[in-house]
């Protein structure tokens, strides 16, 4: 139980610096837009409401992102660019971290045990799992990128 709370804890102090660092960039790339030649743009009704909106509804988004993969920067990040106030952002912070460390101490140290053991009474179907793992993985990535490259084939709409 010690390793699970000092895993949970080590990634905790990890999650509130990077997704508050994250959240930190936000803040200051939005005031220099504010600044910049985009501040007529992002000064419209539209985008007022929006912000507003999130000011106000972004916590609970901000906490569930922890809960995703791949959307937690994005969430911090907008959260910061529009400006939501500290005191809705930090515990919306301090919930969905906590949550984030104790899925991934628990979850994580399951994983790695379950493959030290497997490498260590059956090496050879380790091996030949994590290389089923590293090959999925590299056709998902092979076929993303395939459907993202139009082939030469097509043409974009408008062109003859």
């Amino acid at each position: 139980m010690d390793k699970i709370a000092l895993t949970a804890g080590t990634l905790y102090v990890i999650v509130l610096l990077r997704a508050g660092g994250t959240f930190a960039v936000g803040w200051l790339a939005g005031a220099g837009a504010r600044r910049s030649r985009f501040a007529g743009r992002i000064s419209s009704g539209k985008f007022r409401r929006a912000e507003r909106a999130i000011q106000r509804w972004g916590a609970p988004v901000v906490a569930a992102s922890f809960l995703t993969v791949g959307f937690q920067t994005a969430a911090n990040f907008l959260a910061g660019s529009m400006r939501m106030p500290l005191l809705r952002y930090l515990p919306a912070l301090f919930v969905g971290g906590a949550a984030w460390a104790l899925i991934y101490a628990t979850a994580g140290l399951g994983v790695l045990e379950v493959l030290g053991r497997l490498f260590a009474e059956r090496t050879a179907l380790g091996v030949s799992a994590v290389a089923v793992l590293f090959l999925a993985v590299f056709g998902v990535v092979v076929y993303r990128s395939r459907r993202a490259v139009p082939s030469s084939g097509d043409t974009v709409a408008g062109e003859s």
